[in-house]
């Protein structure tokens, strides 16, 4: 016989909202799966990782994220009011391309089309274009414009550069000015970043996906950098002395091609640098984050850039 608790758990499971997060266990999908929790949403991930290590427990239903089976897609779609959307990729990498990224979040999208879900809110990123010659900035544009045309209500959140504590540019930035005596500046670093807190963009996306309006809006914080001022400060703030150096952007990629493989890693693309130094991480609109790096940066200096974090080990290995 259950207890009044049990019979209570039950009909709450039974009776609250379903939310279908893609990645609930990663980095922006986890901040945001707590907040539905708290919130009493019941949450389904979908996943290409259903082994990796997390924090819910049995709190989040877990399904695979297979594009190769539509119907499976639809029917682990089926009874959600809301599809968070993070999935994308950030280089080509083997199977893992641009193409087949965009090709796949139509296949998603159109399941939940199929499957009856309210709204899709869905992390983009800041400046995309169609006509974009960065095929990462015009493959994201592709999925908006596919959201868009889907009939359903939509969210989208256009992030610039995420921090947190498991970021990986920041904090890859403190590990190579912790441990070498000279720091690289592609060009002059007068180009411009306004980074985001992921509680903040968590927030965004949770607030979005209890509305009905269709939007789209820059998520962005409230501070923003060149490039040079934001590696000072984090070499500052973690009582580090490198040089900076401006050098050619062309030769700032080939060293960290070279370093690459040492770590085990893509360090940062081609494309990344040149969606950097052409402005492409800075908004026009207001910022919509409250979280200022310059203050998150001082409490967590001592951590920062301990170890490296690699964006390999992380989604593919």
């Amino acid at each position: 016989m259950l207890t009044p608790q049990e019979e209570k758990a039950i009909h709450m499971k039974d009776t609250s909202e379903l939310a279908v997060v893609t990645g609930a266990f990663s980095y922006t999908g986890k901040y945001l799966t707590r907040r539905l929790l708290n919130a009493g949403t019941r949450v389904r991930t979908l996943t290409g990782h259903p082994n990796r290590a997390h924090e819910f427990g049995d709190r989040v239903e877990v399904a695979p994220l297979n594009f190769k089976n539509p119907e499976e897609l639809v029917r682990s779609l089926r009874g959600a009011s809301v599809l968070y959307n993070s999935y994308w990729v950030r280089f080509n990498y083997g199977e893992s391309t641009f193409a087949a990224a965009i090709a796949n979040s139509r296949i998603l999208i159109q399941a939940a089309r199929e499957a009856g879900v309210r709204r899709i809110v869905h992390l983009s990123i800041a400046n995309p274009s169609l006509d974009s010659p960065l095929p990462y900035y015009s493959g994201k544009a592709q999925v908006e414009k596919a959201i868009a045309d889907s009939g359903l209500s939509y969210a989208i959140l256009r992030p610039t550069v995420i921090f947190g504590p498991e970021d990986i540019l920041m904090n890859n930035i403190a590990w190579f000015v912790r441990r070498f005596p000279i720091f690289a500046i592609p060009g002059l670093g007068r180009y411009l970043l306004q980074p985001i807190f992921v509680e903040d963009i968590a927030e965004l996306a949770a607030n979005a996906g209890a509305n009905n309006e269709n939007l789209v809006v820059d998520a962005v914080g409230p501070e923003v950098f060149t490039f040079e001022e934001l590696a000072r400060q984090i070499a500052a703030a973690i009582r580090a002395t490198p040089s900076f150096v401006h050098v050619h952007p062309g030769l700032a990629f080939r060293f960290l091609q070279l370093l690459g493989p040492i770590l085990g890693d893509v360090i940062l693309t081609r494309e990344e640098i040149e969606g950097l130094m052409a402005g492409l991480l800075v908004s026009r609109q207001s910022a919509s984050g409250q979280t200022r790096f310059t203050e998150w940066l001082a409490k967590f200096a001592a951590t920062l850039g301990a170890r490296y974090t690699s964006e390999l080990t992380r989604h593919y290995r």
